[in-house]
């Protein structure tokens, strides 16, 4: 009895499934083995009570016992047909695959997807033998389907074609099969043609047109494909084209990324568009969107070499409020720049704290930088306060910085103070140079403190043998200026005694003073023959000096007589 109804329950599901429509695509390669529908069991089980529910066996509610179920069903004909409708159940269990088998062959299978190497390689071989002019009628010549993935084969396979023929290639094969323009194989293309060595203009211009055309389609187009336009215009000196790439960010439905706003920030700056460089870094900034830090930092920096400080100081400070970490280089460029400007050396003074830890041993310059434009401003007090903040803390100052605040007491005349920091700089281990007595004795002589300077020079023959001819050229000078002679004279012949010539200057100077303060032109003339004698030649005013002041003195010499 059961065998019977197996076979027609066989021949029933067989006259079904032929009946079927196909089913739509399905991305399941299976489908779940379940139990006949419940119409199907009704029509099969040859009762006239309807049969529970699968799902609602299945349910919390209903019983687990056995004992229930047998209680359910008591009547003995029923029970028959119930083990009758089980057999058949496990039948339809063991057939399932078969149905699974069915609508699998519906679906999509891998195996279509495989692309025909030999059809890839004929492709290749006629783009790469066809001039391009001809490409499109040779492609359109073949016995081609580009799919999707055959096109991608084609593309990815493509070593040496020319930019103008990958373009050709990718319109032909869309005009065959659309599908086959898709954004995988536009990445494709424009990868291949901005990471090549060699760029052609028309050919970058092509692809731009290519671009914005394939825009139009919502998808078609992201983010890393225009930045790899723009990158490729900042290679050719394409600075309007970049910033048109960016400025059709939003037009083609893409969101420009840190590295978008980098990249076109350095394209316009190679042309020095700086204003444009900077509605760019005014979007990135409301943005929030940042490239990585190193990146910042040559942003930064690129302002600050356009004398752009406080746009760069507007960026640094936006980056770090998105703890963006930017390098210690551009940090120092930064507050170099601000240190130049008065208006912004304060600015500069501030940024210093940024320095911390380990990062105040690359803080010298910064320092520097800071005191020399302090000095420059008369701020000698913030600057002095500053180089003792060096001393204790770092980091360890060099000559440089002493001799800017030694340098800026000295033409204030605040020559304790300065005697002070020559203290400092032995303690610390630093020798003055010459430039540092140079500069304390030029301080002492406009002082009047003449020998003072004087004494100093000596000082700085103990620890240079050789000085420079400034040192004495201002330790005459203080001497003729305050009327002293014979001590510049000494100091001259301490000058050659050394082994330095005295240049025109010296002689000048000292001539001049000898002519007009004490009338010694007999002394003048002895320095104009010893300046000869060196091969100098004295100013033709300075000569007529001397002839002047003789000429005067033998006129007084003459009056008594003629009075007599």
């Amino acid at each position: 009895m059961w065998r019977s109804r197996a076979r027609a329950l066989l021949l029933f599901r067989s006259s079904i499934l032929r009946s079927l429509p196909p089913p739509l695509p399905s991305p399941l390669r299976t489908i779940n083995r379940v139990p006949p529908p419940r119409l199907l069991f009704r029509f099969l089980s040859f009762s006239p009570e309807l049969l529970p529910d699968a799902s609602a066996a299945g349910s919390p509610s209903a019983s687990s016992d056995p004992s229930d179920a047998t209680s359910a069903f008591s009547d003995p004909a029923d029970a028959s047909e119930d083990a009758s409708e089980d057999n058949l159940t496990s039948l339809w269990e063991e057939d399932a695959g078969d149905a699974a088998d069915v609508f699998a062959s519906a679906t999509s299978d891998p195996a279509d997807d495989v692309v025909d190497e030999v059809a890839v390689a004929r492709v290749r071989a006629v783009v790469e033998s066809t001039p391009e002019d001809q490409i499109p009628s040779a492609l359109a010549d073949m016995v081609v389907d580009f799919t999707e993935p055959f096109l991608s084969a084609v593309l990815l396979s493509a070593e040496s074609f020319s930019g103008k023929k990958l373009l050709l290639l990718f319109k032909s094969a869309a005009q065959n099969n659309p599908a086959a323009k898709s954004l995988a194989n536009l990445e494709i293309v424009v990868n291949k043609i901005a990471d090549s060595d060699e760029i052609d203009k028309m050919n970058a211009y092509l692809l731009w047109d290519l671009v914005k055309e394939m825009g139009t389609v919502p998808g078609s187009v992201n983010t890393q494909m225009l930045n790899k336009l723009i990158t490729m215009f900042w290679k050719l000196g394409k600075s309007k084209a970049a910033l048109e790439v960016f400025d059709l960010f939003s037009d083609l439905g893409c969101s420009p990324d840190g590295e978008s706003y980098y990249l076109v920030i350095q394209a316009a700056g190679k042309k020095s568009m700086v204003d444009a460089a900077w509605r760019v870094c005014e979007k990135m900034i409301a943005s929030g969107c940042f490239p990585d830090g190193e990146k910042v930092g040559d942003i930064v920096t690129f302002f600050c070499k356009r004398k752009k400080v406080k746009k760069a100081h507007s960026v640094y400070l936006a980056a770090k409020e998105k703890t963006l970490q930017t390098p210690i280089s551009a940090l120092n460029f930064l507050i170099g720049a601000l240190a130049r400007s008065d208006t912004t050396i304060n600015t500069a003074l501030e940024l210093l704290e940024e320095y911390q830890g380990e990062s105040l041993k690359d803080a010298g310059m910064s320092y520097t930088a800071v005191i020399h434009g302090l000095c420059k401003t008369n701020n000698v007090k913030d600057a002095k306060k500053l180089l003792m903040r060096m001393v204790n803390l770092g980091p360890a100052p060099g000559n440089a910085v002493f001799n800017f605040v030694i340098t800026a007491l000295s033409k204030n005349g605040e020559m304790e103070d300065v005697k002070g920091l020559m203290r400092v700089m032995e303690n610390q281990g630093i020798c003055p140079d010459i430039y540092t007595y140079s500069v304390v004795m030029s301080g002492y002589t406009k002082g009047g403190m003449v020998d003072e300077a004087h004494a100093l020079l000596r000082d700085a023959k103990k620890i240079h043998p050789k000085l420079s001819t400034v040192t004495y050229h201002t330790v005459i000078r203080g001497y003729c200026k305050m009327e002293e002679f014979e001590k510049a004279l000494e100091c001259l012949n301490e000058m050659k005694e050394d082994g330095m010539q005295p240049n025109m200057d010296e002689y000048n100077k000292l001539i001049q003073s000898l002519c007009l303060k004490a009338l010694d032109w007999r002394t003048a003339e002895k320095l104009l023959k010893e300046m000869e004698d060196n091969g100098l030649r004295l100013k033709g005013i300075t000569r007529s000096l001397i002839a002047a002041v003789k000429e005067l003195e033998m006129e007084e010499s003459s009056k008594p007589s003629q009075e007599i």
